[in-house]
């Protein structure tokens, strides 16, 4: 049988040693060109390779599925096919592209392939509804030690159960997109009443989103060892948060405005079969937890993640270095825990993971850790410092798996702040 992820498999499409698009990755996205609509689409190197444009020449006539999922502007239609079918679409990407196998005639390249930097990725799905979670011990003890008790920085309930909240789904955009700084209300320090101002704690959030890919009845759960078959892949994640609306609105009933202004995602979903090789152990539960939520085996993945602040005119500073596999709630157990009580889910929801931050300095996953509240100097390679984000700073986000000789990489997570409107 075919051993896609293999690293011994090579493509006849060139693919630089550090690409995040090895034949082995097979991600999928949405492209359009200045002579095409948007349709669905992977990546092998620097090569976008046009999905419905395949299933025209007949290369996915073997697979019962209809083939006009491909011509969506989103991937919704594709994922809800199934494992059953996008796991032999992803089987037979790799077999047609395989260094094995013959290249295709020109002119049918030339109707397949586009180099990458002549298409616009799109927003890869229409994301129905949008769970933050608070997966990570690292992110609430720092934040916890922060703003309440240092010696009970978690909250009683966290150890027991998968902190969330349903967030909007409307301002999550695509990579690429700017972000304009957001105003709300205020309550600055040694001030009685609040103010209305633009936000003057601008930050970012370094997460990790998964996408489902099935639905399910008001009324139903779906048990913690099924819910990977309900989940298509990962997305990087930039939840991105004004802190200081935050801290004013959110008592009683958590974040809103300073969290809904924009989040920004990779073009690229990478499926869970993608990231296989790189299954890690989360950290041990203490206490136990509930039955429903009991998982076994490895259910964190080994990707390193990564932040950079670009100032305007200036180059790009690695200020933060985590890994998913710190998360101490897994992705099974955020999905039966949203699902316990009869929740509903549909495919092209969505679900971030939280702050992603590890056990170091370098890697706590937001500037509010980083500054430690403002109160430390982020250094950049300039010579330059930050506490928070300022006007025309870029934030660039990376994520990928690494063993060995293969590189599995979501892309870049790109996004501007710009001035309040």
């Amino acid at each position: 049988m075919f051993e896609i992820n293999s690293p011994l498999n090579n493509s006849w499409i060139p693919v630089a040693v550090d690409s995040d698009f090895p034949i082995q990755n097979i991600p999928f996205g949405v492209f359009k060109t200045q002579r095409s609509e948007p349709r669905c689409c992977t990546r092998i190197g620097d090569t976008i390779i046009d999905l419905a444009a395949l299933a025209e020449n007949g290369y996915f006539d073997d697979i019962e599925m209809d083939s006009s999922v491909f011509y969506s502007s989103t991937l919704n239609d594709f994922m809800s096919c199934g494992k059953s079918v996008t796991s032999k679409v992803r089987e037979q990407i790799a077999l047609l592209f395989n260094s094995q196998n013959p290249e295709f005639p020109n002119q049918q390249k030339s109707e397949i392939l586009y180099p990458a930097d002549e298409v616009l990725m799109l927003m890869p799905i229409t994301v129905g509804d949008y769970t933050d979670f608070y997966s990570s011990i690292e992110h609430a003890t720092n934040v916890g030690k922060m703003f309440r008790d240092p010696e009970n920085a978690l909250l009683p309930n966290w150890k027991h159960l998968p902190v969330g909240y349903h967030g909007r789904s409307s301002s999550i955009v695509v990579s690429g997109t700017d972000i304009h700084r957001p105003k709300g209300q205020i309550l600055p320090a040694g001030v009685e009443n609040p103010i209305f101002s633009p936000s003057r704690l601008m930050d970012f959030e370094l997460e990790m989103a998964f996408i489902t890919n099935r639905s399910t009845e008001l009324g139903d759960s779906i048990p913690v060892e099924n819910a990977e078959e309900y989940i298509f892949g990962f997305t990087l994640f930039n939840d991105l948060s004004a802190r200081d609306i935050q801290k004013w609105e959110y008592v009683p009933l958590g974040p809103f405005l300073g969290k809904n202004f924009g989040s920004v995602i990779s073009p690229w979903i990478i499926t869970l079969e993608a990231l296989e090789p790189f299954r890690v152990e989360g950290p041990v539960q203490v206490p136990e937890v509930l039955p429903y939520l009991k998982t076994t085996g490895k259910r964190n993945f080994d990707i390193n993640l990564e932040v950079y602040l670009q100032p305007e005119d200036s180059s790009p500073s690695l200020i933060c270095q985590s890994n998913h596999k710190y998360l101490y709630w897994n992705i099974a157990q955020q999905l039966a825990h949203q699902t316990i009580n009869g929740c509903n889910i549909n495919s092209g929801d969505m679900y971030a993971s939280g702050t992603i931050s590890g056990p170091t300095e370098n890697s706590f996953g937001s500037m509010l850790e980083l500054s430690w509240g403002g109160k430390k100097d982020i250094h950049l390679a300039d010579g330059q410092t930050r506490k928070f984000i300022q006007d025309n700073d870029t934030i660039i986000m990376k994520a990928y798996a690494q063993n060995g000789s293969v590189r599995i990489g979501f892309g870049d997570v790109i996004t501007k702040i710009l001035p309040a409107k």
